[in-house]
């Protein structure tokens, strides 16, 4: 008798698992991939809407057929642009808010801005106001000095375009042949952005 309760006590712990509830955890999962398509989708309205603010901003000047003979060349990322001063307010209007790779090139008569799989611009020399070593810009931030940021202006605004260099080395050249080219003050005495707290 005694083996017979034992026996209908170990049948007892060996009952099958749960059965898997398949319909709801398709739900959660249904539900998971409309959200995050929700966000995407937020995230692309407030990009466009952003473009449509800076809608004033004229067309980018193209990179002339013959740019001069090149002072210094730069292979390396493009980072974005934002208002000068305001490393946070990225400007995206005409295809400057696209992150790429980017070849520079340095002329007298400016630099020209060669992106594969982006818009290519031109900035030129007498739109130079200005180029100093950098940490962030349009949200990236990276090591102090990693960037160079080049201002300059472009119909009524002011603006500042990040790049870094394959080679970090060169961005220290480049600051003074910018500056040269500009008529700038000394990149020294260009005053940084804080970007503290962002990291």
């Amino acid at each position: 008798m005694a083996g017979l309760a034992g026996f209908a006590g170990l049948a007892a712990e060996q009952k099958s698992q749960d059965v898997t509830d398949w319909a709801a955890r398709i739900g959660w999962v249904v539900g998971l991939l409309l959200v995050i398509a929700l966000v995407y989708w937020l995230m692309r309205e407030g990009w466009k809407w952003r473009a449509t603010l800076q809608g004033d901003l004229p067309e980018l000047p193209q990179v002339p057929a013959g740019p001069g003979d090149p002072k210094a060349t730069m292979s390396g990322r493009y980072h974005g642009s934002a208002t000068a001063g305001q490393w946070l307010d990225r400007i995206v209007a005409h295809g400057l808010g696209t992150r790429s790779r980017v070849e520079l090139t340095l002329t007298d008569q400016g630099v020209s801005v060669v992106r594969p799989g982006a818009r290519d611009f031109f900035i030129p020399a007498a739109a130079l106001r200005g180029a100093r070593l950098d940490k962030g810009i349009a949200g990236k931030v990276l090591a102090e000095g990693g960037l160079l940021v080049i201002t300059w202006s472009h119909g009524d605004r002011l603006i500042d375009s990040g790049f870094r260099s394959d080679h970090a080395a060169e961005h220290t050249a480049w600051v003074d042949a910018l500056t040269e080219l500009s008529g700038g003050p000394s990149a020294a005495a260009v005053p940084s952005h804080d970007t503290e707290g962002t990291r």
